[in-house]
């Protein structure tokens, strides 16, 4: 019978078909390298496409699997498998990137426990009603009387891109944060030295602006110079340092802030539907400050592995020499040295967790997101081998040896 290695690519937070598809780069070499490698089945790559990554978390898991089958059974009916659910001829490797990895472990995990996930619309029935007080983490656990090794669609593997099974490290919010910090610190210093110059001119008689000297009208005044006190007003000095400069900043940040508070009024239903938009998406990665809950779904994810021999694995990229600090910082000491984008296991058992150093990227964000990118990312090629190796050790099975293809060819 001819069979099928079909390799499903699922996008994270805000992605789509074009930063993480089946017409990628990286989906084209990993399904030529496959291709190369296992000889004996067709390898197809799919993209599920551009999905909305807000709402419940569990409703998109739903509407991907509904997907993923009719895709399976197309293949399946082109195959002309006598029993794709008893003795499938495709098998499924589901790679997501990010949060994309988090919706493939769940979709196994629905699939091996032969339960539907419910629709928002779902089932209104006395029955659903009567099992209101079943939690929703345990609705996802393993049943007790076992796991679905004959799942259809079949899942061979779940191969995670940098995803954050155990959430996103701190030094991801510390390193920007402290960035940023150094940022504004060095740019207040910077005005603070400016304001200082302008606020001494102002009390100079010899130091008059040339009428075609322009001062700036944001200079901050100096914490450290205190204007002499007077009763007099300032004679024609053109700082900005002097009362009038003082009045003319003030009314201005005042200014600012009024026309800020009046665009506010005048587009607040814009903003009411920006908030429910962010709260709608803030509610899909809420998953990720669910401690117990992502510890569930990684030992699920192991016992999957254990018990139906699905693998499970994750690529997480780590810096290198770009990132590599010029001077010891506060959260370098604390947090330590090994910046990574993804909180990594200590003494979870948690499957395969493999690092991905980028050698260019100055920062996790950065590495996370153009892990794909081969003239941003130094170890796009060994981030390919590792991938291809990974699916390769988990098709080469039964499954693969009976495979026709060779004979067909």
């Amino acid at each position: 019978m001819k069979k099928t290695l079909l390799l499903c690519f699922i996008h994270g937070f805000k992605g789509g078909e074009d930063t993480f598809g089946a017409k990628s780069e990286f989906a084209q070499h990993l399904a030529a390298l496959l291709s190369a490698a296992l000889p004996k089945v067709d390898v197809r790559a799919i993209t599920y496409p551009k999905y909305e990554t807000r709402g419940d978390l569990y409703e998109c898991v739903s509407r991907f699997r509904d997907w993923l089958l009719e895709r399976v059974i197309d293949i399946e009916v082109a195959n002309g498998t006598p029993s794709p659910t008893i003795d499938p001829s495709v098998h499924t490797i589901l790679i997501g990137h990010s949060m994309g990895g988090i919706v493939a472990a769940e979709t196994v995990i629905a699939l091996a426990n032969d339960k539907p996930i419910p629709h928002s619309e779902g089932d209104k029935s006395g029955d659903r009603e009567g099992s209101e007080d079943v939690s929703e983490e345990n609705s996802r656990a393993p049943s007790p009387e076992g796991l679905n090794g004959m799942m259809f669609p079949y899942v061979q593997g779940v191969l995670a891109f940098d995803t954050p099974f155990l959430g996103i490290a701190p030094g991801v919010v510390a390193h920007g944060a402290e960035s940023h910090y150094n940022n504004a610190m060095a740019a207040f210093t910077q005005l603070s030295g400016l304001s200082a110059v302008f606020a001494g001119s102002g009390g100079k008689k010899d130091s008059a602006a040339s009428p075609g000297d322009k001062s700036p009208i944001a200079a901050l005044p100096s914490p450290e110079i205190e204007a002499p006190k007077t009763d007099k007003p300032k004679s024609g000095g053109g700082g900005w340092g002097g009362n009038w400069g003082k009045i003319a900043m003030y009314a201005g940040a005042a200014g600012a802030v009024a026309a800020g508070s009046a665009a506010a009024y005048m587009n607040r239903e814009h903003i009411t539907t920006g908030w429910s938009w962010v709260s709608s998406h803030l509610e899909f990665v809420g998953c990720l400050a669910r401690g117990e809950e992502l510890k569930t779904r990684v030992r699920t994810m192991v016992q999957l592995n254990r018990e139906l021999d699905i693998g499970f694995a994750n690529l997480y990229t780590r810096l290198g020499r770009a990132a590599a600090p010029k001077q010891v910082s506060m959260v370098g000491t604390v947090l330590g040295k090994e910046r990574t984008f993804c909180n990594l296991p200590a003494k979870l058992a948690a499957g395969i967790w493999r690092e991905a150093i980028n050698e260019a990227a100055v920062d996790e964000t950065s590495a996370h997101m153009t892990m794909f990118e081969s003239k941003e990312n130094p170890g796009y090629g060994r981030l390919s081998e590792d991938a291809k190796d990974l699916i390769v050790a988990w098709t080469k099975n039964d499954w693969y040896e009976t495979s026709t293809r060779g004979d067909l060819e």
